[in-house]
């Protein structure tokens, strides 16, 4: 088995893709964007497509798509990571019902963007199945459709499915039910990532690689080769974003691992019942994430080793042995048919946390400054969307977009060391004894329901 290494969607495409230039001096441009991940790229994307004539810079510090764009579980998903309750306190109902009915409209932007532009990213829209495994997630999920009901979220937007209607769809140990979503997709992310970048280099924008930025000033991303000054400089790095002075505690990077089988026999396939690729989730605590490959595997991941003192990122995906087993046995526990398969891959990366838990999208004309992140694992939709709101921000376009609830939110900071290491460890060990305790009673855990409110989780 192979552990790091960047993950098995860079490996399946042959690795590490051929080099870009790096920064050779000081240059100018009209806007400098820091992150050539997803938010980097269609923040460009969209920027290009409406105006071919600026001159649009990207500074990535390794190689686009070296991060979560290229590490994460392939799910294009249409849901909005945050508390109602959260959310509210900044903004008014009907923004956030524009945002989550935006979000879900962003699967399909996703998919046309694909199509026009000729990338073979293995995206299929089969949908979401949020899966019940055993009478206290049953319970969780339940309550999710009938608070999305009492949103007025109507059943084509979310669907409650009944084990029968479930195992219809895929064969899971110990399933209850699950509510279905049709907005959700699986795709390859390396493919996508990497399709990207090739997209708007033809619309004429420029990647540099290997370009490490070490701080984000008005106008002016601060690099080894020179400063780069732009009318705007836009901060798109996410689960990295540590990394920027002085931003250490803006976002912090929560670490996530997957596993890949080796592709499946049919007859595999024919057991779990599991034909069109919807993504799955299960409803613990600490969840794990499925997703059925364009080639005939399973790739699964969870949370792992959370979180790793002061914000380091774990470089090119080195995954715990312990975590290795925790998801090899969270897949057999969820298809036992499957105990025995070949895992073929392991790897980790990062994703970007706000300390309210809800994403951001903001752009200060004043400081010459943008920035967008945060999205809680949920970024491969919400980056698009991002990128669109981005990109009518610094041009100056009032929109649908400009007026969303997560444009301008400003989430305090997270704490300091050693205050965040310790509690985020505190809040996955809690949150892990909580799935014990739902196991053996069936019920949902009320220390659950505390770590929620004490995050801003839920």
């Amino acid at each position: 088995m192979v552990v790091g290494e960047l993950g098995f969607w860079w490996r399946s495409l042959g690795g590490r893709p051929p080099p870009r230039p790096s920064l050779a001096g000081p240059t100018e441009a009209d806007i400098a964007i820091v992150g050539a991940g997803l938010t980097g790229l269609w923040t460009a994307f969209y920027l290009a497509r409406a105006r071919p004539d600026l001159r649009i810079v990207v500074l990535e510090a390794n190689f686009a798509g070296y991060g979560a764009a290229g590490r994460n579980g392939g799910w294009v998903v249409g849901s909005l990571a945050g508390a109602e309750r959260t959310w509210l306190r900044s903004a008014a109902a009907d923004s956030l019902a524009r945002l989550r009915r935006e979000m879900w409209a962003t699967v399909d932007e996703v998919g046309s963007v694909l199509r026009e532009e000729s990338i073979d990213a293995d995206f299929c829209k089969a949908g979401h199945l949020a899966v019940a495994v055993g009478p206290a997630q049953l319970q969780r999920v339940r309550a999710q459709v009938a608070a999305a009901r009492a949103r007025g979220v109507a059943a084509s937007d979310l669907a409650w499915l009944d084990a029968r209607e479930l195992a219809g769809r895929v064969r899971i140990a110990g399933a209850l039910g699950a509510a279905f979503s049709p907005h959700a997709a699986r795709v390859h992310p390396a493919r996508l990532v990497a399709g990207l970048a090739r997209a708007v280099e033809r619309r004429g924008v420029t990647i540099y690689e290997s370009t490490p930025v070490g701080a984000v000033e008005p106008g002016r991303a601060v690099t080894p080769a020179g400063d780069v000054r732009a009318r705007w400089v836009v901060r798109a790095t996410e689960g990295y974003t540590a990394t920027i002075a002085g931003a250490g505690r803006v976002l912090t990077p929560i670490n996530s691992s997957m596993i890949v089988t080796a592709p499946l026999e049919p007859g595999a396939w024919q057991q779990i019942g599991w034909s069109a690729p919807a993504v799955i989730g299960d409803a613990a605590n600490v969840y794990a994430y499925l997703q059925r490959t364009a080639d005939g595997r399973i790739a699964i991941g969870g949370r792992g080793v959370p979180y790793r003192f002061a914000s380091r990122t774990g470089g090119d995906g080195a995954t715990a042995e312990s975590t290795i087993a925790e998801l090899r046995a969270r897949l057999a526990q969820l298809f036992p048919s499957l105990a025995g398969v070949e895992i073929e891959q392991a790897w980790s990366g990062v994703l970007g946390v706000t300390r309210d838990w809800c994403p951001v999208v903001a752009a200060d004309a004043a400081q010459r400054l943008a920035w967008a992140g945060g999205y809680v694992g949920e970024g491969v939709a919400a980056a698009n969307l991002a990128g669109r709101t981005l990109s009518d921000l610094l041009l100056g376009e009032r929109s649908e977009l400009t007026s969303l609830a997560w444009v301008a939110r400003a989430p305090r900071r997270w704490e300091p060391e050693p205050l965040r290491w310790t509690a985020i460890r505190a809040v996955y060990a809690l949150y892990r004894r909580a799935d014990r305790l739902e196991a053996r009673s069936g019920r949902m855990s009320r220390l659950a329901a505390l770590v929620d409110r004490a995050t801003g989780r839920v």
